[in-house]
């Protein structure tokens, strides 16, 4: 996988329409489909509505967002009503995150958050646009990326530094188990796994995640009943092999395989 763009010439005046260009061309030219593997994947006809991407080996599809900075805390992204309607549809596509370097046109960071990361509540709806825009009351929205578990981000590339295939298939698949669960049951388990990485270890006890009992409340008020609903999580996770049961209370992160 080669890093630059290798284009001697910006197809536009702006930079970033220029990078727009060489940014697909090379997901297009050297990103493979993480879920299984095949070498490449495609890019749609222009104007596609939502995705940008697809495997045509297992038929996942891609968006594709790329700048100049790192990305922060949220992504901004189209229509609210349109997102969230697509959170419950089968073809709802990942989303590749891309920053690159124009000065030295090559990509700086690409990862990956799987399509099974996104709930309602990583969804924030933005004001409407004023009476006096181009397209007044429309409502956008953001993706919020530090709601997502940091298993729910896979690096191709990181600080300049390609990550080993083997390792990005692995982790896609360690979370895979998601994708068969509702969208409620998939919002208790996504956050639970970010209490157990905010624990900052790989061993930990029940105890440990009881302290995000409050936390946990705010997010689903409804749930009178949330330790009892934290061992469920933890259960279910341990079922699924994305914890180690030790001993009675103790757990153990696993790593992906």
């Amino acid at each position: 996988m080669k890093l630059g763009f290798e284009e001697s010439q910006t197809p536009y005046s702006s930079g970033s329409q220029s990078a727009r260009v060489w940014t697909e061309r090379w997901v297009n030219e050297w990103i493979y489909c993480p879920n299984c593997g095949s070498p490449k994947i495609s890019q749609f006809a222009a104007n596609r509505p939502v995705a940008d991407f697809f495997c045509s080996a297992c038929s996942e599809e891609y968006e594709l967002k790329s700048q100049k900075t790192k990305f922060g805390t949220r992504v901004t992204d189209g229509a609210f009503r349109t997102m969230c309607e697509r959170l419950a549809a089968s073809n709802n596509p990942n989303l590749l995150l891309l920053n690159y370097d124009l000065a030295n046109l090559s990509v700086k960071n690409i990862f990956v958050v799987p399509k099974h990361f996104f709930v309602r509540k990583i969804i924030e709806e933005r004001k409407p646009l004023a009476a006096t825009a181009r397209r007044a009351g429309w409502i956008g929205c953001n993706i919020l990326l530090n709601q997502i578990p940091d298993s729910g981000k896979i690096f191709f590339v990181r600080d300049g530094k390609l990550q080993p295939k083997e390792s990005v298939l692995a982790q896609w698949k360690h979370t895979l188990f998601l994708r068969e669960q509702s969208a409620d049951t998939r919002g208790w388990l996504v956050e639970v796994m970010k209490c157990v990485e905010t624990i900052g270890k790989d061993n930990f006890d029940l105890d440990d995640v009881y302290a995000f009992e409050n936390r946990l409340s705010d997010i689903f008020p409804n749930n009178r009943h949330v330790k009892d609903k934290i061992r469920q999580q933890l259960q279910f996770l341990r079922d699924r092999g994305y914890l180690d049961f030790v001993s009675r209370g103790h757990y153990r992160l696993r790593s992906p395989e």
